[in-house]
């Protein structure tokens, strides 16, 4: 009597390898929403351009840490490295670059140039990790060690209950400076704590996820949730969960299609997006009739 073996379904597998997949996800959807929370300062705060020369930071502070053990047996941990020069990067563009009779565009492009094109130097002469060079800078992050799971766990609680915290006060530094100034607040402070948060964070996701998808959750989760043009605390909880969303749908998306993981987030973070675009333009003959 003839038997037929039938190949496991995608589901099925699935299912068979949850604890291989598990951290994966949990990591992508904890970065997703912590970077998305964030992101909401990033964008309204104009600082778009920041987050993507903080992520090519991050990048070339990886392939720094895999250079200074391969060709000079000093051990560094790659999430150090990622983390200190990502905080590094964050510090250095809190400089005011009149003082260097420079815009702040010039200052962000140079850090962006510089970063990326360094990362690809350094990459080039570290052929054993090219692909984790490779796996940083694009994001194909289909495994993640429990060691990077715990970091951006970690990492991400302390910053939301700071962030909860300290909500008032950062968000009104945020959006009006010379209220907060006359108010008497720490401005220099709380700027600080957020660009430091933001610097925390994107160091320690990019080196678990990869620079691309890590500038799209801290950016465009801002911007799907700003279009609903919703109250602040209400874009803060919006951006939140559409980082989410894209985080851990991008990495199913990439499983079940058979694509690069970190492409699939950054492209579900834009479709995100077009998605709040339609809810809006659905929304407006209501809202006109109210």
């Amino acid at each position: 009597m003839e038997t037929t073996l039938l190949e496991p379904s995608k589901w099925e597998q699935f299912q068979a390898g949850w604890e291989l997949f598990r951290d994966p996800i949990l990591c992508a959807l904890i970065a997703g929403c912590v970077l998305g929370f964030l992101s909401v300062y990033v964008v309204l705060r104009r600082m778009v351009f920041v987050s993507a020369a903080v992520t090519n930071t991050a990048g070339l502070g990886v392939a720094l840490a895999f250079f200074a053990e391969i060709h000079l047996g000093v051990h560094v941990d790659p999430l150090i490295g990622a983390v200190v020069l990502s905080v590094a990067a964050t510090l250095l563009l809190m400089v005011e670059p009149a003082r260097l009779r420079l815009s702040r565009e010039s200052l962000l492009g140079c850090a962006f140039a510089f970063a990326g094109g360094a990362a690809i130097l350094v990459g080039d002469r570290i052929a054993q990790e090219a692909h984790d060079i490779q796996g940083i800078l694009f994001g194909t992050a289909v495994l993640v060690t429990p060691d990077q799971l715990q970091a951006v766990a970690v990492a991400g609680a302390v910053l939301m209950v700071l962030h909860l915290w300290w909500f008032r006060g950062i968000a009104f530094v945020s959006f009006d400076r010379i209220g907060a100034t006359v108010q008497g607040l720490p401005v220099k402070l709380l700027d600080t704590v957020l660009m430091v948060s933001i610097g925390i964070m994107v160091g320690v996701c990019a080196r678990a996820l990869g620079a691309l998808p890590v500038f799209a959750f801290s950016t465009l989760s801002a911007i799907a949730a700003l279009v609903l043009d919703l109250r602040l605390p209400w874009t803060f909880f919006t951006a939140t969960v559409l980082g989410g969303i894209a985080g851990a749908g991008g990495y199913l998306f990439a499983y079940f299609y058979d694509f690069p993981v970190g492409g699939s987030q950054t492209v579900l973070s834009g479709v995100l997006v077009l998605l709040m675009m339609l809810v809006r333009l659905v929304q407006v003959p209501f809202k006109r009739r109210a």
